[in-house]
Order: C-alpha cells, then structure tokens, then sequence
C-alpha cells in the first residue's frame, strides 16, 4: 500500500474528503517522526511501538579488498508489532 492509497483508504473509512485525510495521515507520520527524532518511544496500543535503538561502533571488511574497517554508530527505527496486530495476521 502506497501513501496515496493509505490516504484514500481513511478518506473511504472515515467519510473525510481526501485532501483532510492528507493532512490527517501526513500529520500522524510527522508526529512520529519528530517524537522518534527526540529519542521517544511511540506506543500505538493494538498496533505496535516504534523506538529509536542504537548499533555500536563495529569492526567490518571492505567486500572488495577484504581489508577490516570500522563500521561507525549509527541509529535505526526499530518496530515491535502489538499483540492485536499479530493475532490478525494469524487469521
């Protein structure tokens, strides 16, 4: 599913036009995203929770030289689906 197709699909559920089901969905994504850039975690009872978790700094090889470099820090998003959500894809 697209993000277009995402916006149609609440306009459809929700009776809302699609322009005010663009403006829903794209604040609902911005919020998480600006609460995941501040280090929170967002909780979404029955869907899941997003977190921001930290892989340490690595030692790596290079695929072509083989050499052995160092792979820095980073951060990534991690999600954990909920328990309403996991039971539904079991159906």
């Amino acid at each position: 599913m697209t993000k277009s197709e995402l916006i149609s699909a609440v306009a459809e559920k929700t009776g809302m036009t699609k322009k005010d089901s663009d403006a829903v969905v794209n604040a609902v994504i911005e919020t998480i995203m600006s609460a995941l850039a501040s280090g929170e975690k967002v909780q979404i009872v029955g869907f899941g929770t997003f977190e921001v978790k930290t892989r340490a700094e690595h030692v790596g090889r290079n695929p072509y030289t083989g050499e052995p470099m160092t792979i820095a820090e980073s951060k990534h998003v991690s999600f954990s689906a909920g328990k309403t959500l996991k039971e539904s894809l079991k159906r």
